[in-house]
């Protein structure tokens, strides 16, 4: 994957500063995790490892009650038992990796923000988490450690492409995100020509993305924010995606379609109608309302 050169630590990013120059901003490289909040730890566990022929996984690895799959060498699926669903949805936390963590909690510091200290993931990935305008949980990793995984032969979806959630305030956003990040705009468009409903904010140093969900309703029902609040993983082919979900038990009723965005795209719902999006990593038409701004993700 891309992704792999893009990690490999360069020394020239110490960012050994003269006295009285701006911190610069590492790169940002991926999106390296995505949290979820469930009712039923073991119910999900079968779902994610039967559906998606999840092989890694371990247990009580982000508190009691909790577990964590791997879809890659790269990126992570963790969930955590609790009751109840917050403001946002289920999705708690996404994270992204970064090449020098130190020097990103320096650089968020110089920008006004309180990050937490700087702390060791259940892999040993060094880690430290803020938030953005809207009180989303967002974290900063570094790199994996040297290791080996394994797919099962058939593991459907990869590679973890993007994450959406519920955005009130763009503007707000953005002064995080665009301005401080430097994330920038990958695609934006809407149900309707002419307004926007979605807008993919891209990583500035890979292809991944987050998606603002614009337009939803101040109090959203439970289905409404297992809609919005996703994540979507990655396929070269949407219809061989489908077939092998299928093999593997998968008993979805929802048909693949081509979404605004010129892309491919299939959605299943976890047990607790969180949505897990299948896309394919390139349009295969023109997309609606704007051009595509940056490169593509997949292979």
């Amino acid at each position: 994957m891309k992704r792999l050169l893009l990690l490999v630590p360069l020394a020239s990013l110490c960012l050994s500063l003269a006295a009285g120059d701006s911190p610069q901003r590492p790169r940002i490289i991926a999106l390296a995790f995505a949290r979820l909040r469930v009712s039923d730890v073991e119910k999900s566990r079968q779902f994610y490892t039967e559906t998606f022929q999840l092989g890694f996984h371990l247990t009580d690895c982000v508190g009691p009650h909790s577990i964590c799959f791997r879809w890659n060498t790269l990126q992570k699926l963790e969930l955590t038992e609790g009751l109840g669903v917050a403001e946002s949805g289920l999705l708690e936390r996404i994270g992204f990796s970064t090449d020098n963590v130190d020097a990103m909690r320096r650089y968020l510091v110089t920008r006004g923000l309180q990050p937490s200290e700087i702390s060791k993931d259940w892999d040993g990935q060094r880690v430290f988490y803020t938030q953005d305008p809207e009180g989303h949980s967002v974290a900063f990793v570094s790199p994996p450690l040297p290791g080996s995984y394994f797919s099962w032969p058939h593991q459907v979806g990869g590679e973890l492409i993007h994450s959406g959630f519920v955005v009130h305030d763009r503007a707000a956003e953005d002064k995080f995100y665009k301005d401080i990040l430097g994330f920038h705009v990958y695609w934006h468009g809407g149900m309707k020509d002419g307004e926007d409903n979605w807008v993919d904010m891209q990583v500035p140093d890979g292809t991944d993305w987050i998606e603002y969900m614009l337009k939803v309703p101040e109090i959203a029902t439970h289905k409404q924010l297992g809609v919005m609040n996703h994540f979507a993983l990655g396929v070269p082919d949407i219809h061989a995606a489908q077939a092998q979900l299928i093999k593997n038990g998968w008993k979805g009723t929802e048909e693949p379609k081509i979404g605004r965005d010129g892309k491919w795209q299939l959605n299943l719902y976890d047990p607790d109608e969180t949505r897990v999006e299948l896309m394919e990593f390139k349009p295969t038409k023109e997309p609606c309302c704007s051009p595509y701004t940056g490169p593509h993700p997949g292979p």
